[in-house]
């Protein structure tokens, strides 16, 4: 059912989250996380009736998670974690889903996980900093968010520029491409990404993705136009990376791994 980076078919991926447990302001975060492993075919959030009518809303209908709501039939009884857990055994057991990221920080999950790479699946836990080591040690990778204030310019930079002429965007160099080259050159050894393979994260994380929207002609084209990221053409491909990994670091919001590593998974304004 796995398949390996190279391979011509992508691993298919589950995100489930535990809306009663975490914020919503979380999800964004949990699914670019999640499009690092393949393409994100099932979206769903668990809550109860106050939590999804109320702050979790405007973030399942923004990113299409289909909204899962679940009744308490007795006081205390946490029914969304139960309809989770089943959820993610029963497209386990019919081969549709070969990662899970399962964003809360309950432990009560840490059976599940076990469960689910018992049966040959890669599990990743996307959590805040309560989350206990039970359920950390539970998965294949752990990563912890945490709120933080917006960088400086950031939504300005991320949104597609207006024309400066009729017919003609403005060229724009959004801070996401950015983020995404430090958090998947994290799990390289050299710290540089193929430019096949941000391509291909770039549109699962962002469906609407497109370089024409930010007036480029193609992918390599934008990326030769940012300061912070070098690109270099080895072995007939192009491949980009931070230009300077220490700047970037500094101005980039911490995402720590399973161990308190600091990782750059956040990216600075231009």
């Amino acid at each position: 059912m796995k398949t390996d980076h190279s391979d011509h078919f992508e691993n298919n991926v589950a995100i489930l989250v535990d809306c009663d447990n975490v914020s919503p302001d979380i999800l964004e975060y949990a699914q670019r996380k999640a499009a690092q492993f393949g393409r994100i075919v099932l979206r769903r959030g668990y809550g109860n009736h106050s939590t999804l009518a109320n702050k979790w809303q405007e973030a399942l209908v923004r990113l299409a998670f289909a909204p899962c709501l679940q009744y308490q039939y007795a006081s205390g009884k946490n029914t969304s974690d139960m309809a989770l857990a089943l959820d993610a055994l029963e497209a386990l057991f019919d081969e549709r889903i070969d990662t899970f990221c399962i964003v809360t920080s309950d432990s009560d999950f840490t059976c599940l996980c076990r469960k689910l790479r018992e049966r040959g699946a890669t599990v990743c836990i996307v959590g805040e900093e309560k989350t206990p080591d039970a359920l950390r040690n539970a998965c294949d990778q752990f990563s912890i968010w945490e709120q933080e204030p917006p960088l400086k310019d950031e939504k300005k930079s991320d949104a597609p520029p207006s024309s400066e002429k009729q017919g003609s965007p403005a060229k724009g160099r959004p801070l996401f491409v950015v983020r995404a080259v430090s958090q998947l050159g994290n799990e390289t050894s050299e710290g540089k990404v193929s430019l096949a393979e941000l391509g291909q994260y770039l549109k699962r994380a962002d469906p609407a993705f497109s370089p024409k929207s930010y007036g480029h002609t193609s992918l390599l084209n934008m990326l030769k136009t940012y300061d912070l990221l070098a690109v270099s053409k080895e072995n007939g491909g192009h491949w980009v990376k931070p230009a300077n990994k220490s700047t970037l670091a500094k101005k980039a919001a911490p995402d720590k791994a399973q161990h308190g590593t600091p990782e750059q998974a956040a990216c600075p304004t231009e």
